[in-house]
């Protein structure tokens, strides 16, 4: 079975089909590294607003920090004004973004309260125009990650593609869920099937893919070009690597060691200090370990102790001196 590499987004040919969706809170550039270097084939930023004037936070800073990231790199932008978008993209490019990615997806309420992310799903003429405003602002690649529709009687999943597509989006993400599912439930991918098979751009399969059995299962079902990974990869960012040796072998990969989890996680907290500063990446830290260790049942304790250390130099010394060596599973 040979290696199935990632479509083409402009002029990128991506390293692997499987690729990190943007997560709030999540995909930090500590995290966005940490999985590229596991196999991820794309990692954009947390969501980053169009409005510029509130970028100047340690915050927004950091959202559109992307130093020492591999190739492509991709910032995404949340908003519902057209020329506020297209400025949003263009300041992003200027600091070395290499995609720009659109969010009309995200279905929390704080978001779609300003008639952003998933709530455009409502206005398809507004939606045509953002995605324009921004196309045309930036000599990059523009790609969108979006849902099935608003709700059950309101999915618009297949018009809002074709209007991405004839305005000039290159990539398009599909999370299996309408905005009023938010995360309920099971993801259903017949829709994301639909849609691809109404357009010519690629796409990736975004939802419940947590495995690499089901990952090849969506791709089977949606024949999309790619899927996506978001909460499955918080606490495992090594399912890049075994979904793409499934693909690669056919075959399932053995157990990660726990010394080997352990290694990771003490690069993963080492980057976190790094970039957040001592304090602030303590705190971050702690979401993270709570994350890793709903892997390995058995070490509530250590996880308990772990996210109430208030300083780097505890936190990794208690982490290497207790973190025991059984064998644990990394599938």
């Amino acid at each position: 079975m040979s290696m199935q590499l990632g479509p083409r987004i402009g002029p990128y040919v991506l390293s692997s089909n499987v690729v990190l969706a943007p997560m709030a809170g999540v995909t930090d550039r500590p995290f966005r590294m940490l999985c590229r270097r596991f196999g991820a084939g794309l990692a954009a930023s947390e969501m980053l607003t169009a409005d510029a004037r509130l970028w100047d936070t340690p915050k927004s800073r950091r959202r559109m920090d992307s130093q020492g990231e591999t190739s492509p790199r991709v910032v995404q932008i949340a908003g519902f004004d057209p020329t506020m978008m297209a400025d949003a993209a263009r300041r992003n490019v200027d600091q070395g973004a290499e995609i720009i990615d659109i969010n009309m997806g995200c279905p929390a309420k704080k978001v779609c309260n300003r008639l952003a992310g998933s709530a455009l799903l409502k206005d398809e003429s507004l939606v045509a125009d953002i995605l324009r405003a921004v196309v045309n602002a930036v000599p990059v690649p523009v790609t969108l990650k979006t849902r099935t529709g608003w709700d059950l009687e309101h999915k618009n999943g297949i018009r809002i593609a074709r209007i991405a597509e004839d305005c000039g989006i290159q990539a398009l993400a599909i999370h299996g869920r309408t905005r009023a599912d938010m995360y309920r439930g099971t993801a259903e991918h017949e829709t994301v099937r639909s849609i691809k098979e109404s357009i010519g751009i690629p796409v990736f399969a975004n939802g419940d893919i947590d495995s690499p059995l089901r990952a090849r299962e969506i791709l089977a079902v949606t024949g999309c070009d790619g899927i996506m990974i978001g909460r499955a990869a918080q606490g495992r960012p090594w399912i890049f690597d075994e979904v793409n040796f499934f693909m690669r072998t056919g075959k399932l990969r053995e157990e990660l060691a726990r010394e080997k989890v352990r290694d990771i996680i003490r690069a993963h907290l080492e980057d976190l200090y790094d970039f957040y500063g001592d304090e602030s990446g303590v705190r971050v830290a702690r979401k993270h370990l709570s994350w890793y260790f709903l892997q390995h049942p058995g070490q509530e304790a250590l996880r308990d102790r772990l996210v109430r250390i208030e300083t780097p130099e505890e936190q990794l010394a208690t982490l290497l001196e207790q973190y025991d060596t059984r064998g644990c599973r990394a599938a």
